[in-house]
């Protein structure tokens, strides 16, 4: 059984490794937001109450977040483990979290964490480059477009640059997610779960360590 966490800074290809872990080892990819989207389509009272919350802009509170993350890991398709992205978030979800495995039977296996050094993340996230029309992304430099302002999947000429990628956001990102994730890291760094991989030596170097690590 593999029970898995992935964890990474913005920008350090978490969702390009977590693609393949899911595809190789056949266990679901449970990210917050799937969740709350999932729990907010069939209608149940968790997911009620995340709607009420998310209608308002406001952030959904922990004990909503963490019974919709343990209703959801009850489901059938978790029996032979399952990748967890995006939660937990703070040391309090990360020790709500060690309850729900208790009282489900269930242990996290590993936390993965993908270290990119904070200067390459922001060259990589200030690049980013996507099609409104198709939604296709792009990077400046590291995958642009054949021809320059033309997307490669369906010819729009309409590429933008999230809010969120402009440098003085990235920047904002990158510090406050380092701040989040400090006391994360090290609560599973004392239970010995934490195996941190260098997210610079390209994908499939990556990929080949994370295989390693989780057999």
């Amino acid at each position: 059984m593999k029970n898995l966490i992935i964890t990474g800074l913005p920008g350090a290809g978490k969702g390009t490794q977590a693609e393949r872990i899911v595809d190789v080892y056949g266990i679901p990819h449970i990210s917050t937001g799937d969740m709350f989207r999932a729990a907010m389509q069939n209608g149940t009272e968790l997911g009620k109450q995340a709607k009420s919350y998310m209608d308002q802009g406001e952030l959904v509170p922990d004990e909503v977040t963490n019974g919709i993350v343990k209703e959801r890991l009850q489901e059938e398709d978790t029996k032979n483990g399952f990748l967890l992205d995006g939660f937990p978030r703070t040391l309090v979800q990360a020790k709500a979290l060690d309850k729900i495995m208790s009282e489900l039977r269930k242990n996290i296996d590993a936390v993965i964490n993908i270290e990119v050094n904070p200067d390459v993340l922001k060259a990589r996230l200030t690049g980013r480059i996507i099609c409104r029309n198709c939604g296709a992304t792009y990077h400046l430099t590291n995958h642009p477009t054949k021809v320059e302002g033309v997307c490669d999947r369906c010819g729009s000429h309409d590429l933008y640059q999230r809010e969120d990628d402009k440098p003085e956001t990235v920047e904002n990102r990158i510090r406050v997610n380092l701040e989040q994730s400090k006391p994360i890291l090290e609560f599973y760094s004392e239970k010995g779960l934490l195996h941190t991989v260098n997210g610079e030596i390209g994908i499939e170097n990556v990929f080949s360590e994370i295989q390693s690590l989780i057999g």
